[in-house]
């Protein structure tokens, strides 16, 4: 019983991770029709740019918000340079190169600026471990659960209870209406994107002390965070955010009692996620069907 709840705890504080960051990927999708494939290059630049403020002395609070403002205006330069040249009717596999190329540039500047070394990333919260029943859970675990739910709750508050989010959600249901009523489509994807990033750039700095600083270090939870998208439906952030903790915690769940998966062949999880949604319910579990004329 100690470890089903260990690892169900576990799971919890990593789907929180996986969906976060799928959240930033069905605000992108959401916004401009497709899947940005950069979108972990763009967290994880975010926390080298962090991580950089912090040796340059300032306190890793100050320097992770530091970089979530320039990340903001990163992701929304991102989105005016490279995709709204080629306008709403730009074919899908167009835009999905340029995401490729995007996650390629951002992976080998990194590289190229602070090298492929890993680095040690300070935690916002240390101390004792907290004990939830026969579990335990670290601080810096708990700071990542946390953060998930202010995000949601942040999101909520403003696509429900501001004019730029009634807005946002106007121009992602009905874009040709909604630029008729004088809703400016365009700036307002350029602040999703500008968002996606800043969402992206707080997740990663907070997972960094875990996965350890280096340019490759979101790329296995990127493949979680699309199952966590699949799963939870294209349009749907608070699915995207549910459906991470599920594929967190099935994931534990299966590294540790199917045989011959462990944690070497986990991965191999979100696949099958990804695969059996597809197959069976399209639209994710939140999803809903889209209806399009012929």
């Amino acid at each position: 019983m100690q470890l089903l709840m260990q690892q169900m705890v576990d799971g919890i504080a990593w789907g929180s991770l996986y969906g976060a960051l799928a959240l930033t990927l069905v605000l992108v999708y959401r916004a401009s029709g497709i899947i940005n494939f950069a979108q972990a290059e763009f967290a994880m630049v975010g926390a080298f740019v962090a991580w950089q403020f912090h040796d340059w002395g300032a306190p890793i609070l100050l320097a992770i918000g530091a970089a979530m403002v320039l990340s903001f205006f990163g992701g929304a330069a991102a989105e005016l340079i490279f995709v709204r040249p080629l306008g709403r009717n730009a074919s899908h596999f167009t835009l999905i190169i340029i995401t490729l190329g995007l996650m390629l540039v951002f992976n080998n500047g990194a590289g190229w600026v602070w090298d492929f070394s890993t680095r040690s990333f300070p935690e916002i919260w240390s101390g004792p471990v907290l004990n939830i029943g026969p579990a335990v859970l670290s601080r810096q675990a708990f700071a990542i659960i946390a953060a998930a739910g202010i995000i949601a709750v942040i999101l909520y508050v403003i696509f429900q209870r501001t004019r730029v989010g009634l807005a946002m959600r106007a121009a992602v249901g009905n874009p040709e209406s909604a630029t008729l009523s004088g809703i400016g489509v365009a700036n307002l994807t350029t602040i999703t994107w500008g968002m996606a990033a800043v969402i992206g750039t707080l997740v990663a700095s907070l997972a960094a002390p875990q996965l350890f600083l280096q340019p490759n270090m979101l790329f296995t939870t990127l493949i979680y965070a699309f199952a966590a998208m699949i799963l939870g439906g294209l349009n749907s952030p608070p699915g995207a955010l549910v459906a991470g903790i599920i594929v967190g915690v099935v994931e534990n769940l299966a590294g540790t009692y199917i045989p011959g998966i462990g944690n070497d062949f986990k991965q191999a999880i979100a696949l099958v996620i990804i695969i059996g949604v597809l197959v069976v319910r399209p639209q994710g579990l939140f999803g809903k069907k889209e209806v399009a004329r012929v």
